[in-house]
Parts: structure tokens; C-alpha cells; sequence
């Protein structure tokens, strides 16, 4: 088998937080004066990108500074939101848990690739008791467009596993067109699951290279393993 590198996404693939993110970055940037400077859709955006567009909406020139500072302020804030959601509305999606066990298992190279800060990978999993579970990962840290920080996933992973990272076989795990983009951006595979707001087709129209409903669909643990590349894109 090739050395593999697995690239999981978090919101909407591997986990629903309750919106949890989103109400940590509507505190931040109401404390700017403007309740409506998040009135837009979050899917598949870097909290970089996300506060770029906050602080222009509220008319602040978006400098790396001041992303970096509102940032700081939505990541105490998370914290916050994160730990009073109600457990039923935080929980890790079907087939995920199977899905990290079996990959441990064969030895594959398990990372994130996230538009998520580290920080708040780290704050956002640790809830769910899986943060350890990933070695390495491409995040928001890195970089603010997201094939740009699944290329920097994609190298740690290769690193990880002792292997040029021409010689791996790299899998992004996604809910977003944003992730398949960014998937194909670095000619990796790309998994598109229908475990967000993203449905089955809109997945399959948008290039990704398999899609399932969620994790835990027959067929997806055999093609995330690499027991079934066939290429076939598979729905619900």
C-alpha cells in the first residue's frame, strides 16, 4: 500500500459544534459595534477569511494585525461557546469514530486540513476526545487560502510518515465545495461527505472524487483506506 496522508476537515465533516464557531466570531465582532458583521455563510471559509470579511463589512481595514487581533478575542470567546453547548448538539458524526480506529490501524497518516487556528482545532476537539488523534494537519495558521494550507498538511504528513510526499497518496475529507476545490488545487482525493449543509450532488457536481452521505455509508471506510480507488463516486 502507498503511504497514505489523511486530511480531515472539522466543521460539518468530522464533528457539528451547535454553531458554536459561529457564535464565538458574532461575539467578537459585536464587540466592534455591529451585530450584522458575520451575516454571511461560513462554509468552507479560513477564520482568516472570515474575519477579513467582518472587518470590512464593519468598514476596518482588514491588516494582518487586526485579523490576528479579533481572532485572539473570538478564540477566549469559543472556549466559551464550545463548553456550554448541550451535548446533544456537539457530537462527532456517524462513522468518524470507525473511521479514526481503522486508520490507526493500518498506520495511515491521520492530519487535519482545516481552516480552523490550531487553537481552535484544538479547543473544538478536545470536547469530543479526538484532538490526539491527529499528528499533523494544514490549518488557518498556516495560511488563509485553503489550498494553501492543505499543501502544508499534505508536506507535514509525508514527514510524518518518512515518505516523499510524491510517493503518498493524499485524501481530503470534506463537507464543502471549497474542500473538494482545494483538494484538487494540490491534486490530492478528495471524500466529499454529506454530513454538512452540502447534499450529496452538490458534492458529486463540484469534482470530488468519491461521495458518501456520511462516513459510516457503505463503501466510504474501504475507499478512505484504499481498499476501493476505483474512482466511482457513490451517493446516498
Amino acid at each position: 500500500m502507498r503511504p497514505t496522508v489523511l486530511l480531515f476537515d472539522i466543521d460539518g465533516t468530522l464533528l457539528t459544534t451547535g454553531h458554536a464557531g459561529r457564535r464565538a466570531m458574532e461575539r467578537t465582532f459585536a464587540r466592534y459595534g455591529s451585530a450584522d458583521a458575520c451575516s454571511f455563510r461560513f462554509d468552507g471559509l479560513t477564520d482568516k477569511q472570515i474575519a477579513r470579511q467582518a472587518l470590512t463589512t464593519l468598514g476596518i481595514e482588514p491588516t494582518e494585525s487586526a485579523i490576528m487581533a479579533s481572532l485572539a478575542t473570538y478564540l477566549e470567546l469559543l472556549e466559551e461557546e464550545v463548553q456550554r453547548t448541550a451535548a446533544a448538539d456537539y457530537r462527532l458524526h456517524d462513522g468518524v469514530v470507525e473511521a479514526l480506529r481503522a486508520a490507526r490501524e493500518r498506520e495511515l497518516g491521520i492530519g487535519l486540513g482545516t481552516g480552523n487556528l490550531v487553537e481552535g482545532a484544538r479547543i473544538k476537539l478536545s470536547r469530543v476526545g479526538v484532538y490526539e488523534e491527529f499528528a499533523f494537519g494544514g490549518f488557518g495558521s498556516d495560511a488563509e487560502d485553503r489550498t494553501e494550507l492543505l499543501r502544508h498538511g499534505a508536506e507535514r504528513g509525508a514527514r510524518h510518515l518518512g515518505a516523499p510526499l510524491a510517493d503518498c497518496r493524499v485524501v481530503v475529507i470534506g463537507d464543502t465545495p471549497k474542500d473538494v476545490s482545494a483538494a484538487r488545487g494540490i491534486g490530492a482525493e478528495c471524500i466529499g461527505v454529506a454530513t454538512g449543509t452540502y447534499a450529496v450532488e452538490a458534492l458529486r457536481e463540484c469534482g470530488a472524487t468519491h461521495v458518501f452521505p456520511s462516513l459510516a455509508a457503505p463503501g466510504a471506510l474501504a475507499v478512505l483506506l484504499g481498499d476501493d480507488t476505483g474512482g466511482r463516486v457513490r451517493g446516498a
